[in-house]
């Protein structure tokens, strides 16, 4: 998902502050969002034991607005040893928090939730600035982050109901009972694309469980992660229970490495989710992955082509196609092949790609200076290698910022990378297909397995389809909607365990059984 995050300090990390380097004091604040100060100047970034820190790292990070390329705040991470205060807080606040009830918890979850939908305004301006979002895709998010939140508090209330339920072990004079625990302090590693979102995702379970949490916010988008420490001051959350350390490379090196840390969570790009394993492997830990994906759509031949070309284009433009869940392989009927690709275009030459001075905006930016280089990376050699660009094909011309033209390739080879690798932008390959098991063994020759979407008239047959391809979430005849009681993650190399749902809340839990003398 996350295609900067990183363990290490690598090029990436080193490549955002070169960007940086000429960055001056003076900052660039667009007036018309009206973004509050107190979640831009963050003099105290790192929060630890219930208590705002000033970070401790050598140079401080330096936020960038995507749609004009110019810094518009900075603050001073967190240095290796406050993540040893953080998680020897997170230890110590474990030993009463596991203890609450699960009605308790879930007054805490519903009050974060209630805290989200109070800073709505404020929070959505904040992502724009930040990640670039138009505003209908920053609402989006914060409506998702808030009601995760109310999710796993309606989940908590019953969580008590569940211990100590009793086993039948076939023999009268023993007794089973089986009980739920919490793992203990975990680490939280979460992605730039949907800042909130990844992290209630993460941070809601945990908490309902009766986790105590440390989240590692990615360095790009920061700000907005800080709002939840602003949020548990509020609602009186015990100290230690939620920290937030920011940083790069390093700071999540040092969460993974941390012996009080006994469950890792991330979500992010695969390279990275291979060293958070290998770190976790080490010391015998649990971890759910979330990582990339390279995402099917089938049009089928009976499918409704406008219908059809609303759902794909949602699948690869929203959030510019920073996602890890984008559709970004395309199969279609040969049959309605022309009619389907000549609507598409259409609608892709319609969508108004602008930032956050626009509110008609439909696709903002990408992200991140890095994201943007190698889109454009991506572009540049599909064009050496002439492939047929249909639409797009390069940056905006004559814009500041990191804009990507919405970008179609139609009889994209199975074995170029455009078809193969995930590109994280406003890319979309096209193929068509002869029959059904032809656009499913399409579908599924691919080394991920996250997500799909099907779409033709017949439901039914649809979802027959939908039933035979290797993805851990797939839409029929609809565009992505993701529920909080709804599971979220992939086959292959698209992750380990899943999000959301009760499955969300077992991540973070282990079983005991007791059996005793009758």
């Amino acid at each position: 998902m996350d295609e900067q995050q990183t363990i290490a300090g690598t090029h990436q990390f080193r490549l955002i502050e070169m960007e940086t380097r000429a960055v001056t004091t003076t900052f660039s604040r667009p007036q018309h969002l009206n973004v509050p100060a107190d979640l831009l100047d963050r003099p105290k970034a790192v929060f630890v034991n219930g208590r705002w820190q000033v970070g401790r790292a050598a140079a401080p990070m330096i936020s960038i607005d995507p749609s004009t390329a110019k810094a518009f705040s900075s603050f001073l991470p967190a240095s290796p040893d406050q993540v040893g205060e953080a998680t020897e807080a997170a230890e110590r606040a474990f030993a009463d928090w596991r203890r609450t009830s699960g009605g308790e918890r879930s007054r805490f979850l519903s009050a974060i939730a209630a805290g989200l939908r109070d800073r709505k305004a404020d929070l959505v301006a904040l992502q724009m600035l930040n990640n670039g979002k138009p505003r209908y895709e920053a609402e989006i998010d914060v409506d998702d982050a808030a009601a995760t939140f109310d999710y796993y508090a309606g989940v908590a209330k019953d969580l008590d109901a569940e211990q100590g339920r009793s086993v039948a072990l076939g023999d009268d004079t023993l007794a089973g009972a089986t009980h739920f625990e919490p793992l203990g302090p975990v680490g939280l590693i979460v992605a730039w694309n949907f800042p909130m979102v990844t992290t209630a995702w993460k941070l809601a379970p945990a908490l309902a469980a009766g986790c105590t949490a440390v989240i590692k916010p990615s360095e790009f988008t920061t700000l907005a992660e800080l709002v939840y420490a602003d949020l548990a001051g509020q609602i009186g959350l015990p100290a230690g229970v939620l920290n937030i350390i920011p940083g790069g490379g390093e700071i999540g090196a040092a969460l993974c490495a941390d012996r009080r840390i006994r469950k890792i969570s991330f979500t992010g790009s695969n390279a990275t989710g291979s060293r958070v394993m290998a770190a976790a492997a080490s010391r015998i830990v649990p971890v759910s992955l979330e990582l990339g994906g390279k995402s099917p759509i089938i049009i089928l031949e009976d499918a409704d082509i406008a219908q059809a070309v609303e759902i794909a284009a949602a699948g690869i433009f929203f959030n510019c196609g920073q996602m890890c869940s984008a559709t970004s392989r395309l199969l279609v009927a040969e049959g309605i092949a022309e009619d389907f690709t000549t609507a598409l275009l259409g609608k892709a030459d319609q969508l108004i790609v602008a930032g956050h001075e626009d509110p008609g905006a439909q696709i903002g930016p990408l992200t991140t200076p890095e994201q943007f280089a190698k889109v454009k990376a991506v572009l540049e050699k599909a064009r050496a290698d002439g492939l047929d660009c249909i639409a797009g094909g390069s940056a905006v011309p004559g814009r500041q910022g990191f804009f990507i033209e919405p970008s179609i390739y139609r009889n994209v080879p199975t074995d170029h990378p455009l078809w193969r690798e995930e590109i994280f932008g406003p890319v979309l390959a096209i193929r068509s297909f002869t029959s059904t098991d032809e656009a499913v063994a399409l579908a599924n020759d691919t080394d991920f397995g996250l997500a799909a979407t099907v779409v033709g008239t017949d439901g039914d047959a649809a979802a027959a389809v939908a039933r035979n391809l290797d993805a851990g979430h797939v839409w029929v005849n609809t565009s992505q909607m993701i529920f909080p009681n709804t599971a979220w993650g992939g086959f292959k190399a698209s992750g380990i365990g899943r999000e959301l749902g009760p499955w969300g809340l077992s991540a973070y839990r282990g079983v005991k059984h007791i059996t005793r003398a009758a």
